[in-house]
C-alpha cells in the first residue's frame, strides 16, 4: 500500500531522480557537517573564558533539545507547505547561531548561539527534512536507497568538517572557522528549491482518504510498534550526542593529539557512508527491525571494547570505524519503517517526532557528559550507561510489526 505516492519524476532534468537525491544529499552534507564538528571548539572556548566543560556541554544540550523540538513543528510545516521554506528558514538560523558563536563571552551568549539559534536551525534544514522530501518527491523503489544516501552525505559532512575544524582552529583561529562555516551554510538556499514537492499526485495513483495532521498523531501514537520504535530511537541520540560533543576531549584527557581526535571524528562519519548506504540497501531486502536490533547491539558491544582497551591511536581510530559502521545507519531503517507503517503524507511530522526522541537522549547524553565528567572527573559512567541504553534497545525493536495501517484507499483526482 502507497499513500500520497509522487508521481514518477522524470529521468532527465532538474526533478530526475539523480538530481534530486545529489542536491538533497549536499544540503545533509552542508547540515550535519558544521554541527558534528562543534565540539572541537570546547577546548578552547573553555580555556579562553576559564568556563568549565559542563558550561559548553550545556549549551549543546540545549542545541539538541531545541533540535528534537523544532523537528516535528518543522517536518509538519514542510509536509503541509514543502520543504524548501523550512530549509531557508533553518539554515538562516543555523548560520547566524554559528556567526554568533564567535562572539559569545558568557554561557548565556553561547547559550543562545550555539543552544537555540543552532538547535532550532538544525531542526529546519538537517537530514530529517530532506528524509522528508524523498519519501515525496522519489518513486517507492528508490526511498530507501535514497534514504541511505542522505543519511551518508550527513556522516560525509561529520568526515569532511571535523578535520576542516581542526585546521582552520590550528591554522586561523576558532573564530574564523566560525565564520567560514557560517558562509557555506548559505549554499543550502539554493539548493533547497529542487526539493520543492508536485501540487499534486498523477492521475491515476491511489491515495488515501485526507488526514489531518491531528488524526495521523493519533493513530501514530495509538500504534504499539511506532512507539516502540521512537522508544528505541532514544538511544540512538544519547550515544551519537555524547560521542560528538565529548570524545576529543576524552583523547585529549588520554594523552593523544588534537589530530587524532579530529581523524576519529572524520573516521565515524567516513564509515558512515558505508554503514549508512549498507542499511539502505538492506532495508529493501530485509526485515528492518533486525537491523536495527544488530545495529544497537553492535554498538553497545564496540563501547564497551573501547572503553575496556587501552586508548591508541590504533585502538581509537578501529574504534572510529566500526562506530561509523553503525553511526546513523539506524536512520533509513527507522524512517523507512515510518513510511511503511503510515504513508509519505505527514513522513517528515512522523519521523520528527522519533527525531525528538532521539535528541531527548542526545540532550541527556550531552549534559551528563559535562556533569559526570565535573564530578568524577571521568567519562566512564556515561560510556557504561551508553552500553545498557545500546542493549535495551536491541531488545525493544525486535517486536515491532512491519505492515501498513489500515485505511479506507480511494482513486486520486486526475
Amino acid at each position: 500500500m502507497s499513500s500520497q505516492t509522487a508521481s514518477a519524476p522524470p529521468s532527465l532534468g532538474w526533478r530526475a531522480p539523480a538530481v534530486i537525491i545529489v542536491c538533497g544529499c549536499i544540503i545533509a552534507l552542508l547540515g550535519f557537517g558544521p554541527r558534528s564538528a562543534l565540539g572541537f571548539f570546547l577546548t578552547p572556548m573553555s580555556q579562553l573564558h576559564n568556563w568549565g566543560r559542563d558550561v559548553f556541554a550545556f549549551a549543546l544540550a540545549v542545541q539538541n533539545l531545541l533540535w528534537g523540538i523544532g523537528q516535528p513543528f518543522a517536518g509538519a510545516i514542510a509536509d503541509r507547505y514543502g520543504a524548501p521554506r523550512v530549509l531557508m528558514a533553518g539554515t538562516v538560523l543555523y548560520a547566524a547561531g554559528l556567526f554568533l558563536m564567535a562572539y559569545s563571552t558568557t554561557p548565556a551568549t553561547l547559550t543562545l548561539s550555539a543552544g537555540v539559534l543552532i538547535g532550532f536551525g538544525l531542526s529546519g534544514c538537517s537530514f530529517t527534512i530532506v528524509v522528508g522530501a524523498f519519501g515525496k518527491l522519489l518513486p517507492d523503489e528508490w526511498r530507501s536507497t535514497a534514504f541511505g544516501f542522505g543519511t551518508a552525505a550527513g556522516s560525509f559532512g561529520q568526515f569532511l568538517f571535523s578535520p576542516l575544524a581542526v585546521g582552520l582552529i590550528g591554522s586561523a583561529g576558532w573564530t574564523s572557522a566560525l565564520f567560514v562555516f557560517a558562509a557555506l551554510m548559505l549554499i543550502i538556499l539554493p539548493l533547497s528549491l529542487v526539493l520543492a514537492a508536485p501540487r499534486k499526485p498523477a492521475a491515476g495513483t491511489v491515495a488515501q482518504l485526507p488526514q489531518s495532521y491531528k488524526q495521523a498523531l493519533t493513530e501514530a501514537f495509538g500504534h504499539r510498534s511506532y512507539v516502540l520504535l521512537v522508544i528505541g530511537f532514544f538511544t540512538c541520540g544519547f550515544q551519537l550526542a555524547f560521542t560528538t560533543v565529548h570524545l576529543p576531549a576524552y583523547l585529549a584527557d588520554r594523552g593523544l593529539s588534537a589530530e587524532i581526535g579530529g581523524w576519529t571524528v572524520a573516521a565515524i562519519g567516513l564509515f558512515n557512508i558505508v554503514g549508512s548506504i549498507t542499511s539502505g540497501y538492506l532495508g529493501s531486502r530485509m526485515p528492518k527491525r533486525y537491523i536495527l536490533s544488530a545495529i544497537y547491539f553492535g554498538r553497545a558491544i564496540s563501547i564497551a571494547a573501547f572503553v575496556l582497551l587501552p586508548v591508541t591511536p590504533v585502538t581509537t581510530l578501529i574504534f572510529g570505524a566500526v562506530t561509523g559502521l553503525l553511526w546513523l545507519s539506524t536512520v533509513p531503517p527507522t524512517s523507512s519503517l515510518v513510511a511503511v507503517m503510515f504513508g509519505t503524507r505527514w513522513l517528515a511530522m512522523l519521523f520528527g517526532i522519533a527525531f525528538f526522541s532521539h535528541q531527548v537522549g542526545g540532550f541527556l547524553g550531552v549534559l551528563l557528559g559535562g556533569l559526570a565528567y565535573e564530578h568524577f572527573q571521568s567519562y566512564n559512567p556515561v560510556w557504561w550507561l551508553s552500553v545498557f541504553f545500546g542493549v535495551l534497545s536491541a531488545i525493544i525493536n525486535l517486536p515491532i510489526v512491519e505492515k501498513p495501517v489500515a485505511r479506507p484507499l480511494v482513486p486520486a483526482a486526475a
